[in-house]
């Protein structure tokens, strides 16, 4: 993209991040490592509570749960519970805050990542490569495709070793009203 388009699209994204309220979608989740021949796939779903509430349910092929509030992780392990405390780590805040901003579409910022910005058919997509040394070490990028609207439709997180993990999104839903009891834990 030139940087005309690319600014189109960053104000675009950050509108539609900050009229999102909440989001629920479908996802389906494939990690790829080199040394197995197929993808490790699972589904679920998504449900996203402004300014910082998560879910991501796993149903298939395994029913697990994590919750991220109140700078904790709640993690549901077919019914082994256990939770871990994020907020006195600052690498799982940077982690929360960037699945949080990559679910919404808002992580343009430019001190934190080089950011490069393609066009496709329909779609947009935007590859963020970390500067921070620390974070780094887990993930080396992020690919986010964004659809015309907007949208986040697919994140792409990249390790320094190759392998990756993409989570694939559909059936989403923008601001509808979610029961607080879906991020009881």
């Amino acid at each position: 993209m030139n940087s005309q388009e690319a600014a189109a699209l960053k104000t675009l994204v950050k509108t539609r991040a900050a009229t999102t309220k909440t989001i629920t979608s479908d996802f389906t989740q494939s990690k790829h490592l080199d040394f197995l021949d197929n993808d490790v796939v699972t589904k679920g779903q998504l449900a996203f509570k402004s300014p910082n509430l998560i879910k991501w349910s796993y149903v298939d092929p395994f029913k697990y749960s994590v919750i991220f509030k109140n700078e904790t992780l709640y993690i549901n392990d077919e019914g082994n519970k256990s939770n871990i405390d994020i907020g006195s780590n600052q690498m799982f805040k940077q982690l929360n805050k960037l699945i949080i901003n990559s679910i919404k579409g808002d992580m343009f910022d430019d001190e934190t990542f080089s950011i490069e910005y393609f066009k496709n058919d329909h779609s947009s997509l935007v590859q963020f490569a970390s500067k921070d040394k620390k974070l780094s070490k887990y993930i080396s990028a992020f690919h986010i495709t964004f659809n015309s609207n907007g949208d986040v439709e697919q994140v792409k997180m990249i390790e320094p070793s190759g392998d990756y993990t993409k989570i694939v999104f559909s059936n989403r839903v923008l601001n509808n009203s979610i029961n607080e009891a879906v991020f009881s834990n």
